[in-house]
């Protein structure tokens, strides 16, 4: 039951470490640059070059099913999706198959909108009940898989 990250600029780095390791599930860190990760077995970290979606690459060639992936990035979210992987983002919503479609048209819009200048910022704040939200999902992700639940 590897954890995938999608680890450039995720902010829950710490709480997958912790759940993962009360799981005992290997975490593959992807990214484009050295970061810091702590001692441990169950951690793994992985620098991709290559270019722009070098990491995104990575994990998708590798997630399968059973296996959770984090990332905010809704394409990645889609392929892994389409491996049979369990997909959260960093405020711990799980992406699905029934809602990715909506979620990819929803990013293109706001593409489009910042790209005329009608739209502008970023997605909201991190806060702390992100970060609740998120360890419940994945404890509560990793979990089913150990349950055999879709």
């Amino acid at each position: 039951m590897p954890i995938y990250v999608d680890a450039d600029a995720c902010p829950v780095k710490d709480e997958i470490y912790r759940v993962a390791r009360r799981h005992e599930a290997k975490v593959f860190v992807v990214s484009n640059s050295l970061l810091f990760t702590p001692r441990d077995a169950l951690i793994e970290l992985v620098v991709v070059r290559g270019g722009f979606d070098a990491a995104d690459d990575w994990i998708a060639d590798r997630v399968g099913v059973g296996d959770v992936a984090i990332t905010s990035d809704i394409p990645l979210a889609e392929r892994c999706l389409k491996a049979d992987a369990r997909v959260l983002n960093p405020k711990g919503y799980a992406f699905t198959e029934d809602a990715i479609g909506e979620a990819l048209a929803t990013r293109a819009l706001h593409d489009m909108l910042r790209q005329s200048g009608e739209f502008g910022g970023g997605p909201s704040a991190f806060s702390k009940v992100d970060r609740s939200r998120f360890l419940s999902k994945l404890d509560e992700t990793l979990h089913a898989i150990r349950r055999g639940k879709r």
